[in-house]
């Protein structure tokens, strides 16, 4: 295993088990040699999702006072923590302690690891990064730590890119205002429903909520000229299926709707749609995407795309394919630490699971 292409993924969660299983079913594509996954706990409730990810192919690794425990469930656990992590070339880590875990672990496999990956929760944990938005700005040896940005951070960045900055650039952009409007919980959790609408605080004095700020700090690392002047606002609704996002920017050069749709449709990362509901978009999704997901960073309903009489003023609704679009992100992150002059031409094998049209 030492030398070889070896991924470990840690966490089972919402974004960890989808991957896990991409990562498997386009192992050979991606051009990795191994798939292992981290399991902390040994749970009965986890046991058949721990069984089929194994079934695929993956290689279960857990701490070794844990590997009694799973093998008390019938479950063989192939490789302890540290044996995997010195085997290692990419590190995703998909729970809410990868910074912890930055301190605790990762600093002392930096020499043996090519790259670490922390999801969007983990503000700090290294560069913000978001497919298709700053990729020309990592850098081989010496971006050890990227943070692949939330979904609601995908979202409003691809928005920004499309609508806002355009052909422009940066100066086009004179500002961008959002309301999040979150759901409640993952159809996976058993906890933290809301019954319902909860309205949020605005915590930063400037961006509002951290949506905003992730995404300025997303563009940042393109360079001082993004200064972007965004505001977000965020409340949680009582549904477990998509986010949706509520967008107002003004820009200098005025636009029509028909550019703007252009834009969309010439953007394989964004899907447009004539659904209006979040259970339609999320049905879509459930029939025709991976593992139920749809890859797009955004879905954007057209007809409710609205432009200002003086084409400067551009507003609408959008859907977040929550933890989707984070996938992608994710997986391309990936693949660039191990192939860096090829991961753009190399995750093209997604391709089937970015739609046109949800």
């Amino acid at each position: 295993m030492k030398g070889s292409k070896v991924v470990l993924v840690i966490g089972t969660g919402t974004i960890g088990e989808p991957l896990i299983g991409l990562l498997c079913n386009f192992k050979a594509q991606l051009g990795i040699d191994e798939v292992l996954f981290h399991k902390r706990t040994p749970l009965l409730t986890d046991r058949s999702k721990v069984t089929d990810l194994l079934r695929r192919g993956a290689r279960l690794v857990t701490d070794a006072e844990r590997v009694k425990g799973f093998e008390e469930m019938g479950i063989k656990v192939d490789v302890v923590t540290e044996e995997a992590m010195a085997a290692a070339r990419v590190v995703v880590d998909c729970t809410p302690s990868g910074n912890k875990m930055k301190e605790l672990w990762y600093s002392k496999y930096e020499d043996n690891t090519d790259l670490f990956i922390a999801q969007g929760s983990e503000s700090g944990f290294g560069k913000p990064y978001a497919r298709g938005i700053n990729d020309e700005v990592l850098e081989v040896g010496k971006d050890k730590y990227l943070q692949v940005v939330s979904c609601n951070t995908h979202n409003l960045s691809v928005l920004i890119n499309l609508f806002g900055l355009g052909e422009e650039g940066p100066e086009n952009l004179e500002e961008g205002r959002f309301v999040c409007m979150r759901r409640s919980n993952d159809i996976s959790q058993d906890d933290k429903f809301m019954p319902s609408p909860q309205v949020g605080g605005h915590k930063d004095p400037r961006f509002g909520t951290h949506h905003a700020l992730d995404a300025w700090r997303l563009y940042q690392t393109k360079g001082p000229q993004y200064d972007l002047n965004l505001f977000s606002s965020a409340l949680k609704v009582n549904t477990q299926l998509m986010h949706v996002i509520h967008y107002n920017m003004k820009v200098k050069q005025p636009v029509t709707k028909e550019e703007l749709v252009k834009r969309v449709m010439d953007d394989d990362r964004v899907a447009t749609t004539h659904k209006t509901t979040a259970n339609s978009v999320f049905s879509f999704g459930r029939d025709h995407g991976f593992c139920g997901r749809i890859l797009n960073q955004s879905v954007i309903p057209t007809d409710t795309l609205h432009i200002s009489e003086d084409g400067r003023s551009v507003s609408g609704f959008c859907f977040t394919p929550q933890d989707g679009n984070s996938l992608l992100s994710s997986v391309a992150a990936t693949v660039w630490g191990l192939y860096p002059e090829t991961y753009d031409k190399i995750v093209q094998c997604l391709r089937p699971y970015f739609f046109q049209e949800v």
